[in-house]
């Protein structure tokens, strides 16, 4: 048995080498198609790579405490006190020791930063912080230090800014550090720079965050007439499988500390940093699956082009089989060579493709930066598909040379 399959697929070779034009032509349009399936997909893991280190250096083991919006129900607004500080302080206080807890205000979502002649466009987010926020919102300094806990607590006008800031008002070089001591304007309040953020990169065409500047948080309630008490919560946790129960903890606390009765609806929301990176997650399965089924729709049309190109070989080969079958080959033997054939072919498309796919899906990876991926679980495939697309397409055309009478073939011009 192995010694006939052999002698097939030393025929088949030997017939795409008499039909070298024809052979890589239909290797080609698999080729493509085998393409256009790899080059998607790893195209697509790229991006989840990419979407998932974004995510990880947007803190994915944290989640936050905001303050929830008034909602119209039934024509009637909910009135939703905010956070105020000494709630969030009480919480911080039932963690301590605990876990890493930060508090945080939004000061201001338009501000302007100057700095001597230079200044940006009135969109840059001001935010007061404790000294543990950097940690528990993942942002590590490029330059200077952060606050210290005596910083807070003595107010004082002090800044640690952005990566976009830094690039907007301070031209004279491109030396991380250069803000450092000096003293930059927030809508026209003085503020001393003493650390700079390296860059937190941007999700989705967004980069909000390096767009913004921290101030202590007890600087920011003096600071800024618009903070009153909406304070946020931000809360590390050691591990991501930690995640869910240390939320539920959070959420007793944070309803008994809002005295909440049990009837009472939350007045407050909690995320998880990973929901954004989720959502994405869902909408890259969604163009996995049309990219997919692109690849297959090219597939399917290469296994009609294979299918018609071997039916022109069987009658090209005509008298060939006839020959063959007056020297003994049995209708198996000749359904099994023109078999063996569709199926190099498409192998041999399908190596190609994969390799051209993964050089167009790397070099997406590339671009985004999540360093070289190889779906192995993609290319298996493509080589399984390839052999049932060669079974399809080959089958009928292989049963045709089977069936075909000796002496009518011999006689074939």
């Amino acid at each position: 048995m192995s010694s006939l399959f052999v002698e097939n697929l030393r025929q088949g070779f030997n017939s795409l080498k008499s039909h070298k034009v024809r052979a890589v032509i239909t290797a080609s349009i698999i080729a493509i198609g085998i393409t256009a399936l790899v080059g998607i997909l790893t195209s697509i893991d790229a991006m989840n790579n990419a979407i998932s280190k974004t995510m990880s250096k947007m803190g994915s083991q944290s989640f936050n405490i905001s303050n929830r919006n008034s909602v119209e129900r039934f024509g009637v607004a909910d009135d939703f006190k905010p956070i105020t500080y000494e709630q969030a302080h009480r919480f911080e206080a039932f963690y301590n020791n605990k876990l890493p807890v930060s508090l945080s205000l939004n000061a201001s979502f338009n501000s302007k930063i100057k700095f001597q002649n230079q200044e940006t466009n009135p969109n840059i987010k001001i935010l007061g912080v404790e000294e543990d926020y950097l940690k528990t919102a993942n942002y590590e300094i490029a330059a200077g230090r952060n606050f210290t806990p005596n910083d807070i607590r003595m107010n004082l006008p002090l800044a640690v800014v952005g990566y976009d800031i830094v690039k907007d008002l301070f031209l004279e070089s491109d030396l991380e550090g250069r803000s450092i001591g000096r003293t930059i304007s927030i809508d026209g309040k003085p503020f001393k720079v003493v650390g700079e953020l390296k860059k937190k990169g941007s999700s989705m065409g967004m980069s909000g965050g390096d767009r913004l500047v921290f101030i202590p948080i007890h600087n920011a309630r003096q600071s800024f007439a618009s903070v009153y008490d909406n304070c946020n919560i931000s809360v590390l946790v050691d591990k991501v499988g930690d995640l869910e129960l240390e939320m539920n903890e959070a959420y007793t606390m944070m309803r008994r500390i809002r005295r909440l009765r049990p009837s009472d609806n939350d007045d407050f929301v909690m995320s998880k940093s990973d929901a954004l990176a989720k959502d994405a997650q869902k909408n890259m399965a969604m163009v996995s699956g049309v990219g997919t089924l692109i690849g297959i729709i090219t597939l399917l049309g290469a296994a009609v082009s294979l299918m018609n190109i071997m039916l022109v070989s069987v009658t090209e080969r005509t008298r060939e089989i006839g020959l063959r079958k007056a020297l003994g080959a049995t209708s198996k033997n000749i359904r099994d060579q023109f078999l063996v054939e569709a199926i190099v072919i498409c192998q041999l498309g399908g190596i190609g493709g994969i390799i051209l796919g993964l050089l167009l899906g790397n070099l997406v990876a590339f671009g985004l930066g999540s360093g070289f991926i190889a779906p192995w679980n993609w290319i298996i495939m493509a080589f399984v598909v390839c052999i049932l697309v060669g079974l399809v397409a080959g089958m009928y055309p292989a049963r045709k040379a089977s069936k075909l009478d000796p002496i009518e073939a011999l006689r074939h011009d």
